[in-house]
């Protein structure tokens, strides 16, 4: 068994380690450099944030680049959400061709919408009972892994309904938001947006951050900026960031 997992901020990285440690299984980050890892393994864990409902777009370009070697294995899928996702799980399954889902569970984490009024900063005790749920969820998902029990949560009627209702506008969002980074005044183009891009779409040209019209949304810069000088999306200036769960604790 194998884990992969795209994480933006934290979050989904420690669901992923989670389960790995529990399972026994080596942990990859589809941002780092691998060969081999798919074929030679017949479990492969999937592990990622929701966006509206749906797979983040550069989730969606790792299986694309390796759905040949997808084929017969068999899938489990963790999913991390703020509050509910609908079909966030099972919208992955759209892409995965003759591979068997085995086991599909969703995991509420914390917010890391920074720049809104709608989504609050979580506090130190809301964070420790995002921990604590989620060790219990998990100890519960493996468990049921190891018995041979199938979950596939997010799969019902009820669920893919919810799900295309968030998941049709964000379409248009997600396309939307590819090329809608800004950067304000307060920018020292210190070049760390750059580095931690996972899309590489941002550059310094003369002295200043631009982009390459591929933001996949993941509001990374927007939380590790320490000047608090990039938005995507929604261009409020951040009053706090989101630093990981343990940076929150």
């Amino acid at each position: 068994m194998i884990t992969f997992y795209f994480s933006a901020t934290g979050n989904t990285k420690f669901i992923a380690e989670l389960f790995s440690r529990n399972m026994n299984a080596k942990c990859i980050s589809i941002e780092d450099d691998f060969t081999d890892e798919i074929t030679s393994h017949d479990i492969i864990a999937f592990c990622y944030p929701i966006y509206g409902s749906r797979v983040p777009r550069i989730m969606r370009e790792f299986v694309a680049s390796h759905t040949n070697s997808l084929a017969g294995k068999k899938v489990i899928i963790l999913v991390t959400q703020l509050l509910f996702s609908g079909d966030g799980a099972r919208v992955f399954t759209d892409m995965l061709g003759s591979a068997e889902v085995i086991y599909a569970e969703h995991f509420n984490m914390p917010n890391n919408i920074c720049n809104t009024p709608l989504f609050k900063k979580p506090g130190k005790n809301k964070i420790r009972r995002y921990i604590k749920n989620a060790e219990a969820k998990m100890a519960v998902v493996c468990k049921n892994i190891k018995s041979g029990i199938v979950v596939k949560r997010g799969f019902s009627g009820f669920s893919k309904m919810l799900g295309n209702i968030q998941g049709k506008p964000w379409r248009t969002m997600e396309q939307n938001a590819k090329k809608d980074v800004k950067v304000d005044k307060d920018c020292t183009a210190c070049n760390l947006c750059i580095k931690i891009c996972p899309m590489k779409n941002l550059e310094n040209t003369h002295g200043a951050i631009k982009q390459k019209n591929n933001c996949t949304v993941c509001y990374r810069c927007v939380n590790k900026c320490p000047h608090k000088a990039i938005t995507v999306w929604i261009h409020r200036k951040p009053k706090w960031q989101y630093k990981g769960l343990e940076a929150q604790q």
